[in-house]
């Protein structure tokens, strides 16, 4: 007979509802993304690349690491964005043995209008303050186990922005 110190620890019915409501904004953040990502388109992966390159162009390794998958993925993605005039690959300047992967002004137009098409992903953000979106940034930073240090450049970047 098991003897209850050898049972897993119940989960609390708080703990349950907020891991639920997590996966629920995550849902159908992806489900209104993959449909914008249509009217381009485009795959859900291939948006999702064309959104993180529009920030700054990346070594593939790192976009690899960064969504979380095997580089060969990411290359046949970039190949076919690079196709389309969305991206254009280049020697990294501090390492010409790597290549960066960058968008062209028509990528960063489309990752722009991606972007801009996402009401869900502002609308439940919206109903917050400037601060209440600060502490969930430090919650769910904290949660995924980054460091918040070095958030200054993004909270100016919002203050400019409200």
């Amino acid at each position: 007979m098991a003897t209850s110190s050898s049972r897993p620890p119940r989960t609390d019915p708080l703990t349950l509802e907020v891991v639920e409501l997590i996966g629920t904004v995550v849902a159908r953040y992806h489900e209104e993304y993959e449909e914008a990502a249509g009217e381009h388109a485009l795959t859900g992966a291939q948006a999702r690349v064309l959104g993180l390159l529009s920030l700054e162009p990346i070594p593939m390794r790192r976009i690899a690491q960064k969504l979380k998958c095997e580089p060969s993925n990411i290359t046949g993605i970039v190949d076919r964005l690079e196709a389309r005039g969305l991206v254009e690959r280049r020697p990294d300047p501090a390492d010409r043995r790597v290549k960066l992967a960058g968008p062209t002004d028509e990528g960063r137009r489309v990752a722009r209008s991606l972007r801009d098409s996402l009401s869900f992903a502002r609308e439940p953000l919206a109903e917050l303050t400037h601060e209440e979106r600060l502490s969930l940034r430090g919650l769910l930073r904290r949660m995924v186990g980054e460091e918040t240090e070095g958030t200054e450049s993004a909270e100016s970047a919002e203050d400019t922005a409200d």
